[in-house]
């Protein structure tokens, strides 16, 4: 989570991806929820939310077309960046429709007002079923990788999140992450740290990748106060449709034993 990050991560994929890389356009766009202020979509494992040396529409620029085809504006839409998601992490995505909502979503992600929570399939289980991670990242700009230590340092930011253990299946654990900051690459540097990188992920240690270039971490829920109408906001994303998601949403729902 954090800043953007191609998977991989730069204009090509780290491997050739078994599965079609299939992006979001106009025509495919989830969109979870949407009104005259902000628009909420599901983004795909492919798409990029900043631009990139690959040249890839970028996620913003199909909700820009999105709104001005669905409203016939005469010119481009207005649609305003508020938080990312690195490319390779699917989930809600909330961008803002106008100015004033821009800048009071950017101030509220700023003092810490906006709760994500994010589910990560993850291998080998973490030590501990449930734990308060207050770490310090440092970024490499050259691999763009993050390093995690326990100390401050030069150039290191403090990292906070939470993390539960909510089942398993035969091979991979499933962890629910409530990140505190927003740094680049929290959560999985963290998961990384504590020797549990999250499926796919071969950038922090993970075994292999998966087909579509994916890794298995989705912004699952953000809830925040919206900011013209002042009421409470949950908006919860589904899952991609995957074998492991699957087994997940089955314990999620008591159909099979956690």
């Amino acid at each position: 989570m954090g800043d953007q990050s191609p998977a991989s991560e730069g204009p090509q994929w780290a491997k050739k991806p078994k599965l079609p890389i299939v992006m979001s356009t106009v025509d495919n766009l989830q969109v979870l929820y949407e009104d005259n202020h902000v628009i909420a979509v599901n983004k795909r494992s492919s798409d990029i939310v900043q631009s990139d040396a690959s040249g890839d529409v970028t996620l913003c620029q199909v909700v820009g077309e999105y709104i001005k085809r669905k409203y016939n504006k005469p010119g481009d839409a207005f649609i305003g960046t508020v938080h990312r998601l690195d490319r390779p992490v699917s989930g809600v995505i909330l961008y803002a429709r106008t100015s004033k909502a821009l800048s009071r979503l950017t101030n509220m992600f700023r003092i810490r007002e906006v709760q994500k929570t994010y589910w990560a399939v993850v291998r080998p289980a973490p030590s501990s079923l449930e734990g308060h991670i207050i770490n310090f990242l440092e970024k490499n700009e050259k691999t763009n990788k993050s390093f995690a230590s326990d100390h401050p340092g030069p150039g290191r930011k403090e990292s906070e999140l939470k993390y539960r253990t909510v089942g398993k299946s035969d091979h991979y654990t499933f962890v629910e992450v409530q990140p505190k900051t927003g740094r680049h690459h929290q959560i999985r540097a963290t998961m990384a740290s504590l020797d549990s990188p999250i499926k796919g992920d071969i950038k922090y240690g993970a075994k292999r990748t998966n087909d579509n270039a994916s890794i298995h971490l989705h912004a699952r829920r953000i809830d925040f106060m919206h900011p013209v109408k002042r009421e409470p906001m949950s908006i919860l994303a589904p899952l991609p449709d995957d074998p492991v998601w699957n087994e997940w949403l089955r314990i999620d729902s008591g159909l099979t034993d956690a």
